[in-house]
């Protein structure tokens, strides 16, 4: 029974990003490890950007410098 945990950041992620990502992982899981994907559970769960830190910031300061994980920029 794969268990997955996938964390991010409070930033809007939507419903529609959220599925794509459990359906992806699954057949990711399915498709590498040969699993039933009726047994293979993902979870999402949303941290704070207080509680988040990296480069010994928090994530909440990093943004308001402009510094966003956004590929795009």
């Amino acid at each position: 029974m794969p268990y997955v945990k996938i964390e991010v950041t409070r930033e809007g992620v939507t419903r529609e990003q959220k599925q794509a990502l459990i359906a992806g992982v699954t057949g990711l899981i399915t498709e590498v490890l040969d699993k039933d994907p009726h047994l293979t559970h993902v979870v999402i769960q949303e941290v704070e950007l207080d509680d988040w830190g990296y480069a010994g910031e928090q994530v909440s300061v990093l943004r308001e410098k402009g510094i966003t994980a956004t590929r795009n920029q």
